[in-house]
């Protein structure tokens, strides 16, 4: 009988290291967001058509571009929903499913009347204090948003029917549950919404790197709207002519701005300091 003890292998502990003789770390990989949930999401001609009719609260629908003229389209168009026509292979990413060329993405969250709002408050005694969001498109700055305002007592926030961040459930789970307790009311037209605003008593503040007015010098008390842009383009600049006063964030250091969350943060607790006093 042959002894194979002696054939067995034998293995190194091996350690890598780089040109510097530093330890080998792993590369960077990019950490991709996940797929909506299916309950974030309905597909199917069918389930998209009932679920228009149900009056559920529909942030998008995606419609495959070679579909042309459908049911789906007439009647979304009929209900003011906002429609996105996208390749194949947008559709495919989101579901292998049969969707039929056609996705609506649910909102998770029941959108307000702003009148209904503002009047609340009016009725309880209390200076409205609400937050318009000018196309803030990412989800998680959104979310982290809706956190800040609601511990500040804001009493609602509003966004634009398009343009604005999906509340889906990265926005839900960002916010730590605030929007499960913050209105927040879809409106047409902004410029419109300011008008209202105006008209309903409160004076209507723009927060933007154009302004001179110092934040810190401004009085922020009373009926209130502040107003807060995109990270890429700022407010519109007709809101910003609409708007009572415009304001900026001083700053010390050489960095061009903030984070739209963080500054966010920072006028709306400027103005819960100086309401505090």
């Amino acid at each position: 009988m042959v002894d194979n003890s002696n054939f067995l292998p034998t293995f190194a502990k091996i350690s890598i290291v780089n040109s510097e003789n530093k330890p080998f770390r792993k590369p960077f990989r990019p950490n991709f967001a996940p797929k909506p949930s299916n309950s974030e999401f309905v597909f199917g001609i069918q389930s998209v058509l009932e679920t228009i009719r149900s009056g559920k609260e529909i942030d998008k629908i995606l419609i495959q571009r070679e579909l042309g003229n459908n049911e789906v389209l007439e009647l979304a168009k009929e209900s003011g929903l906002q429609v996105q026509k996208v390749p194949l292979e947008k559709l495919n990413r989101i579901t292998r499913k049969n969707h039929q060329g056609v996705i609506a993405f649910v909102s998770a969250v029941h959108y307000a009347k702003l009148e209904n709002v503002i009047s609340d408050c009016y009725d309880k005694g209390e200076n409205p204090f609400i937050l318009v969001l000018d196309r803030i498109t990412d989800v998680r700055n959104f979310g982290a948003i809706a956190r800040t305002a609601e511990i500040a007592g804001v009493k609602a926030i509003v966004i634009p029917s398009k343009g604005a961040a999906q509340i889906n459930a990265d926005a839900m789970k960002t916010s730590s549950g605030a929007l499960n307790f913050l209105p927040v009311c879809r409106e047409e037209s902004l410029y419109s919404t300011v008008e209202y605003l105006q008209n309903s008593g409160l004076r209507v503040v723009c927060c933007t790197e154009k302004a001179q007015n110092n934040l810190y010098k401004t009085d922020l008390t009373g009926p209130l709207a502040i107003v807060m842009g995109s990270e890429e383009d700022g407010i519109t600049d007709n809101i910003l002519r609409r708007a009572d006063e415009m304001v900026s964030i001083p700053q010390a250091g050489k960095v061009g701005s903030l984070n739209v969350s963080v500054a966010t943060g920072v006028v709306l607790f400027e103005a819960v300091r100086q309401q505090n006093i």
